[in-house]
């Protein structure tokens, strides 16, 4: 189990730092700011995460791999981000891949420390919005989890709450890792592309 909550941590990672990095790109900030928005969204969810599970220190402070994810990403969206960034969705796109991911790393490590299934999905979404919101908090624009309608938690609970079930059942954590991330990446990419959104009350 550790090794692939180690796989899912720092995949997640990945695709949420250049997204980060992205976005800092689009705001026209220097090098700094991209570290800074690249580390926010890879490493947010994740110290979140573990400060709530009693996991101290977070895994991005016990571990150097996960510093140099954002370091790595950034340096990369740096020199290549014109190439990244020619489709206009790219950094929504990350973002759906870096919560499908995170979603299930969040819930199988929070089995891992013991938590209940609802608990353990809870925090699955947390991990997997946490780092987007400080990212947009940071960058002056409303959290994507916050739009009106937006189709963003949700799949993220739903990727969560197969990967609880899955490991309840019980299923080999790297199917029901997979099947989780699976789902809530599709989830949210299809509301992307056709424009799908959750119910909001009547005005």
């Amino acid at each position: 189990m550790a090794s692939l909550l180690l796989v899912l941590d720092l995949a997640g990672m990945l695709v949420f730092a250049i997204s980060g990095a992205l976005l800092a790109v689009r705001r026209r900030l220097d090098i700094v700011g991209l570290l800074a928005l690249a580390a926010l969204t890879a490493l947010g969810g994740g110290w979140i995460r573990d400060v709530l599970i009693g996991a101290t220190p977070p895994a991005a402070l016990a571990d150097w791999r996960y510093l140099l994810v954002p370091v790595v990403a950034t340096l990369a969206t740096f020199w290549f981000h014109p190439a990244v960034a020619r489709r206009e969705r790219t950094v929504d796109v990350l973002d759906a891949f870096g919560l499908g991911l995170f979603c299930v790393a969040g819930a199988l490590k929070a089995l891992e420390y013991g938590l209940g299934p609802l608990p353990a999905i809870a925090l699955g979404i947390v991990t997997a919005v946490g780092g987007g919101v400080l990212r947009d908090v940071v960058a002056l624009r409303v959290p994507t989890v916050f739009g009106p309608g937006e189709l963003y938690a949700i799949p993220a609970a739903a990727g969560a709450t197969l990967a609880v079930i899955g490991h309840q059942l019980p299923l080999p954590s790297p199917a029901v890792a997979t099947v989780g991330a699976a789902v809530a990446i599709t989830w949210r990419l299809l509301a992307i592309a056709r424009g799908w959104h959750a119910p909001v009350p009547s005005s």
